[in-house]
C-alpha cells in the first residue's frame, strides 16, 4: 500500500492535484491507516497513472473519474503486451551495489521483480549480459550530474533493454531533463522498494513522472511590521509632499497580510497545503523586494526606521 505522496509520484501527479481529484470526484476507495492517512494499492496507483495520461491528452477528469481501469486502457489504446507488462514481474538489470543488496535482502519475487543480472557501478554496466530477456535497466546513482549522461546512454545501448530507470538522491534539474530527453524515467531512490516495480512498468509503457519538487527555499522574516509602516506614513505626511511612502506602506501591508493568510490556509486545509505554502513563499519574496525599496526610501527621505534597522 502506498501513501498519498508515493501514489501521486508513481502516477505522475502533483500531490495537490491528487488531493483535489479525490475531494471532488472520489476517485478511489483508498483505505485509511491507523492515523487516518490514505493508502493506495498498486492497482489504484496504476489507474491514477492512466487518468493522468488521458487528462494530458485533453480528456475531462470529471468524465474519466467514473471509468474503470479496462475502459481507461481502451481509451489509451493499450494492447495486450502493455497490459501484460502491468501484471507480470519486471525483468531487470541492476546497476548499483546498495540497490542490489536491498533487493536481495527483501526478495525479488516479493517486490515484483525478476533480476536477470547486476553490477556494482556504472563503469561496469557495459559488461552486463545482453541476451537474458531483460526489459528494464535500473541504475542507482546517489549523486548524479551531467558526467553520467554518456555512460548511461552507453549502458542502455549495450544492454539492449527497452527502457531505463535512473534513481538518484541528489541531481540537478538540468541533468534530469537531459536524461528524460534520452527517454529515461528519472526518480528519487524510493524508501520503499515496492515502488520499483511500478516505476519499471511506467518506464515500459512510456509514462513519465513529473520533475521532483524541490524543497521550498526559506524567506527572510519581515523587517517592517504594521506599526513601523504606520509611523513611516505619519512622518511622510508631515514632512513630504510625495505620497510614495504611503503607497509603498500600503502595498507592504497587503503583501504581508496575504503572506500570513496563506500560512493560515496551509494549516487549515491539508489538502492544499503545498499550494498555499508556495503562495506564502511567493508573497514572502515579493515582500523582501518591497522592503528593500522601503528601507532605501526611508533612509533617503529621513523617515523613521524600525529599531532593528537603525
Amino acid at each position: 500500500m502506498y501513501r498519498t505522496g508515493a501514489a501521486a509520484r508513481l502516477a505522475g501527479l502533483p500531490v495537490e492535484t491528487l488531493r483535489v481529484w479525490e475531494r471532488r470526484y472520489s476517485l478511489s476507495d483508498a483505505q485509511r491507516s491507523e492515523r487516518g492517512q490514505r493508502l493506495y494499492s498498486a492497482e489504484q496507483v496504476a489507474r491514477l497513472g492512466l487518468l493522468k495520461q488521458l487528462v494530458d491528452q485533453g480528456h475531462s477528469i470529471g468524465v474519466l473519474a467514473g471509468l474503470n481501469r479496462e475502459q481507461l486502457q481502451s481509451m489509451l489504446g493499450l494492447d495486450g503486451q502493455a497490459r501484460a507488462i502491468a501484471t507480470s514481474p519486471a525483468r531487470v538489470l541492476l546497476v548499483g551495489a546498495m540497490l542490489s543488496r536491498r533487493i536481495a535482502a527483501t526478495g525479488q519475487a516479493a517486490l515484483g521483480l525478476d533480476v536477470r543480472g547486476h553490477c556494482a557501478t556504472l563503469a561496469q554496466a557495459l559488461a552486463l549480459p545482453r541476451d537474458v530477456g531483460a526489459d528494464v535497466l535500473v541504475i542507482e546513482q546517489s549523486e548524479l550530474d551531467d558526467t553520467g549522461l554518456a555512460p548511461i546512454a552507453a549502458a542502455r545501448e549495450a544492454s539492449g533493454v527497452a527502457a531505463v530507470v535512473v534513481l538518484y538522491r541528489f541531481c540537478s534539474s538540468a541533468t534530469i531533463r537531459a536524461l528524460r530527453a534520452q527517454g529515461c524515467l528519472v526518480a528519487r531512490i524510493p524508501a520503499d522498494l515496492s515502488e520499483l516495480a511500478l516505476l519499471c512498468q511506467s518506464a515500459l509503457t512510456g509514462h513519465r513522472p513529473p520533475l521532483q519538487e524541490q524543497p521550498l527555499p526559506p524567506v527572510a522574516p519581515p523587517r517592517f511590521d504594521e506599526e513601523a509602516l504606520g509611523n513611516i506614513m505619519t512622518a511622510a505626511g508631515i514632512r513630504l509632499d510625495c505620497e510614495c511612502p504611503r503607497h509603498l506602506s500600503e502595498i507592504l501591508m497587503m503583501i504581508s497580510s496575504f503572506e500570513r493568510y496563506s500560512d493560515q490556509c496551509a494549516h487549515r486545509n491539508p489538502g492544499d497545503e503545498v499550494l498555499h505554502a508556495r503562495l506564502k513563499m511567493a508573497a514572502g519574496r515579493a515582500r523582501v523586494v518591497m522592503e528593500d525599496a522601503m528601507e532605501h526610501l526611508a533612509i533617503t527621505e529621513g523617515l523613521p526606521l524600525p529599531k532593528a534597522l537603525n
